[in-house]
């Protein structure tokens, strides 16, 4: 792909002694998301501040969180890495039959950089037919913006870490390392890989790597010393937005916050929990309907013949075969006053988050 061609950039940086780290990977145009983390963990000048990537498209707010990424990286404690879904600048050497193909995924998704950009400029991106000539007319527009996404590295690197958006090879030298295997390596703690340095990913959501419960908290491999970030923030409906706290760069003492806008309420009556559960999960989300309800239908998950009560808004389609939103069925062991992030609220119980877990509470709450 000529998305991936070139030459692998790498930055290097020398954090001063005690300085906190903070790492936060995709974003994903979701500037309150961002925004209101950054308050959380009481971002300051003191601060480093390191973006792994991913900070543009699927979210509501693409071009802003690019006008903020590049205000906050003018002050010079803020770096960005270049995600998979941040390189647009590439688009400019792209040819005719790879510009419809370009604009076909952008009205597909509806929103987006490109998407901001001509509504900023008032054109209508729903109602584009040639990219072309639209392409030349943001080149021109917006000339800040692709420099500095042009000038974005493929990676970070410390004395002890190392901040690429997706993974890499350990085999390979860090410059050795492909732009699309830094950027779009997925799954990669299921490949088996260790590395010397520390390395701190986003791209692939956590909680894919589970099966049975629902988990949007960061992983941290400290045998094989991979640090996993992306809490589905915009992916997921119960996703959050991930910030790891190194808290100097020689040290390992690894801690995280995390945002996500949900109420959060008291668990007035203790449940137990636990017992046999799965998670249906997106790339592998086809199920049958047994028996369609109001509220929920009874499911068989097809791959593995799991059967589960699914909300019904969550089938994609009114066929006896469908795909689906993620869903699980874990109930969450909780205790009377755990406090619990309240996702979705239905006639039989809550479908909730409890320091980060998601599943379901079927008591009451306060």
């Amino acid at each position: 792909m000529k998305r991936y061609n070139g030459k692998t950039v790498i930055k290097r940086i020398a954090p001063e002694a005690g300085r906190r780290i903070l790492v936060i990977s995709d974003i994903h145009g979701n500037l309150s998301y961002f925004e209101e983390l950054l308050r959380k963990v009481g971002f300051c000048a003191e601060d480093i501040l390191i973006i792994d990537g991913d900070f543009l498209e699927k979210g509501p707010s693409s071009l802003d969180t690019l006008r903020f990424v590049m205000e906050l990286s003018a002050k010079g404690n803020t770096h960005a890495v270049c995600g998979n879904c941040d390189g647009w600048h590439t688009m400019f050497g792209m040819t005719p039959e790879e510009d419809d193909e370009t604009l076909a995924y952008i009205r597909y998704r509806g929103r987006g950089l490109i998407w901001d950009m001509c509504r900023e400029i008032g054109i209508d991106p729903a109602g584009l037919e040639h990219f072309t000539e639209t392409k030349e007319l943001l080149k021109e527009k917006y000339a800040r913006e692709w420099d500095f996404l042009s000038e974005l590295p493929h990676a970070i690197e410390t004395e002890k870490f190392v901040f690429a958006h997706a993974g890499m090879d350990p085999a390979l030298s860090l410059e050795e390392n492909s732009i699309e295997v830094l950027e779009h390596s997925d799954a990669l703690m299921e490949k088996g890989y260790s590395f010397e340095k520390w390395l701190i990913v986003g791209h692939w959501p956590v909680m894919l790597y589970w099966e049975n419960i629902v988990s949007a908290n960061p992983i941290i491999d400290r045998e094989h010393r991979i640090i996993s970030l992306d809490g589905g923030c915009v992916l997921k409906d119960d996703g959050q937005l991930n910030c790891l706290i190194i808290p100097d760069a020689d040290s390992e003492d690894f801690r995280f916050e995390a945002y996500d806008p949900f109420p959060v309420k008291k668990v007035r009556d203790p449940q137990e929990g636990g017992g046999t559960s799965y998670y249906i999960r997106w790339g592998d989300s086809r199920v049958q309907i047994l028996e369609r309800g109001t509220e929920f239908s009874l499911c068989r998950h097809v791959r593995t013949g799991y059967t589960m009560r699914i909300l019904t808004k969550y089938l994609f389609s009114d066929g006896e075969y469908t795909d689906c939103n993620d869903c699980t069925d874990y109930v969450l062991p909780l205790e009377k006053g755990d406090e619990v992030s309240v996702v979705e609220t239905t006639s039989e119980g809550y479908f909730v988050k409890h320091r980060g877990i998601s599943g379901w509470y079927y008591g009451e709450l306060e």
